[in-house]
């Protein structure tokens, strides 16, 4: 295998998802009004809660992180939280109601009408994710789907969608952190600049 060929593939194939992003008119709209909801409800003191599974449970802490920490900017933490780390919550509920309800059962106990909810799924399939979605709506959450290019159940529950223009996990998973890093981003401009 000609490994310096197989990564100038890799980077190529990114370089061509992020330019099919940058065309995406709709794509770019949904960021901004993803933007908008989450800072509607950070302004009125609500909480952001983020779920995924794998790759992208690893996305969500990483953007709670960038949010209860800070982005670029020294601020005030922001409330957000991960709901894929609390190994006892996920392992309990899991044993005791099946781990479709991993996160349901988590958002029905933390979670408050004005939250929002942000989910990431690159096939907007999983069954736990489903069911937080659902939670939400009963909840009164805003929840906002990152998923990939396919119609999905997913994307049909959630009020704000965000489809990457792409089918490969990796290359969603790439542009979902790109996109969480640009809703950090707007987030510390709009609340923190002078």
């Amino acid at each position: 295998m000609n490994t310096k060929l197989y990564v100038a593939e890799i980077i190529s194939e990114t370089i061509q998802t992020f330019s099919r992003c940058l065309a995406d008119s709709d794509l770019q709209n949904s960021i901004s009004n993803a933007a908008l909801v989450m800072l509607t409800a950070l302004s009125n003191n609500n909480k952001i809660m983020l779920i995924g599974n794998g790759g992208s449970a690893a996305d969500c802490q990483h953007i709670a992180a960038e949010l209860v920490g800070r982005f670029c900017t020294d601020r005030p933490g922001l409330p957000a939280i991960a709901l894929t780390t609390d190994t006892s919550i996920l392992t309990s509920v899991a044993n005791d109601y099946g781990y479709d309800q991993v996160f349901s059962r988590q958002l029905l106990a933390i979670g408050n009408p004005g939250d929002v909810l942000m989910a990431f799924s690159t096939s907007g399939t999983s069954a736990n994710i489903l069911n937080a979605i659902a939670a939400a709506k009963v909840s009164e959450i805003t929840t906002i789907a990152l998923t990939g290019s396919k119609d999905s159940p997913m994307a049909t529950l959630s009020d704000i969608v965000i489809k990457v223009p792409d089918t490969r996990t990796a290359f969603i998973q790439q542009v979902h952190i790109t996109i969480g890093h640009a809703l950090c981003g707007i987030i510390e401009k709009s609340m923190f600049s002078n």
